[in-house]
């Protein structure tokens, strides 16, 4: 395809639990490194990447973790009981072959629970839940897991493989590595004589976290989360009452969260919504009442940070395969790069 298909690929298919980024802080690193004046990680784990400009001084957020898991348990017999790190529908996770990442490497389990054929009636009618499953990753005693590399807090994540399928990918940790693939390609686009903060936040999904401290340090004038959200145009999705659909381009979100989240600026909305209008780049408009974004740490940081967010509509978020549709990634990039050209027109203080 092209260079931004290759980014995705590659961050898709990279792992990064909360906490543990590491893989994708260095894909953005090596990403961008030839196209800004600066990259550092501060004590977070945030990376940001500086490019020198002029004011106003714009930030971009795109975290970088991926949902997961952590070894809270190994019995006597070598079988791992886990939590997890993030928002899982608890059955999406049974049966899963996962990757646990280990201070030897990387070995590979089978998420089990008790079979069906073993239940009783009133058992099979019930979800199993994440505290009654088990992985099985072929040893026999809590030694054997020790020589293996794998202890009490090992990081755990889903084996899947970025593949594409039409003019649809699939894969997993879309969300957010599609929101990490636009911000490199925005900066790699974008004319803007802007200062420029491409930041890859650290534990977006345990409580926005990285995006909290970033901002405080960087204090810019204007913000824009980087991210994905919910398409409705599946079977069932109509009971949403949403009309966001995949190759329709990226959403504008004016709320989330029923506005404990975000609750967008009007000069935000216009800044976003005149670019791609003038631009003539498809866009949606997204009101949502569950699940929020960076955007909420950074908009109530220090005194205040205009701030907006600009997603990659996907099906099957938080599941071990989420689809997104390429154009719309593209589009999500285009947006932001031509934003970061407009904001002096928004933000000139």
């Amino acid at each position: 395809m092209d260079e931004l298909f290759n980014i995705i690929e590659k961050l898709s298919n990279a792992h990064g639990t909360s906490g543990y980024e590491d893989e994708i802080r260095d894909i953005i690193r090596e990403e961008l490194e030839d196209y800004v004046d600066e990259i550092k990680t501060d004590r977070m784990g945030n990376i940001m990447c500086i490019k020198n400009g002029s004011k106003p001084e714009v930030m971009l957020a795109a975290h970088m973790d991926e949902i997961g898991f952590m070894v809270k348990h190994i019995d006597d017999r070598g079988f791992i009981r886990f939590t997890a790190l993030g928002g899982w529908f608890s059955q999406i996770a049974l049966g899963q072959r996962v990757a646990i990442h280990g201070n030897k490497g990387v070995v590979y389990g089978v998420v089990g629970s008790k079979p069906p054929h073993l239940m009783k009636e009133d058992e099979r009618k019930k979800i199993i839940e994440i505290k009654d499953m088990f992985i099985d990753f072929g040893v026999s005693s809590k030694e054997e897991a020790s020589k293996m590399g794998v202890e009490v807090g090992s990081t755990i994540t889903v084996d899947r493989t970025f593949v594409k399928t039409g003019n649809r990918l699939t894969g997993k940790a879309f969300d957010n590595r599609a929101g990490v693939a636009a911000m490199i390609q925005s900066v790699k686009q974008t004319k803007s004589k802007s200062t420029i903060y491409a930041v890859g936040t650290v534990q977006e999904e345990v409580g926005l976290k990285g995006a909290r401290t970033s901002a405080f340090a960087l204090e810019p004038d204007a913000a824009i989360a980087i991210d994905v959200c919910i398409a409705t145009d599946f079977p069932g999705g109509e009971s949403a009452h949403m009309d966001i659909k995949l190759g329709k381009g990226p959403a504008i979100t004016i709320a989330d969260a029923s506005g404990r989240g975000l609750i967008a600026s009007r000069r935000v909305l216009e800044w976003l919504k005149s670019t791609a209008e003038k631009s003539r780049i498809p866009h949606q408009m997204e009101v949502a009442e569950g699940g929020t974004t960076d955007a909420t740490a950074i908009h109530l940081t220090r005194a205040g940070i205009p701030t907006g967010v600009v997603s990659i509509p996907s099906r099957y978020i938080h599941s071990p395969v989420e689809m997104i549709d390429f154009e719309d990634l593209r589009n999500s990039s285009r947006l932001v790069a031509k934003a970061l050209e407009s904001a002096r027109k928004y933000f000139k203080s």
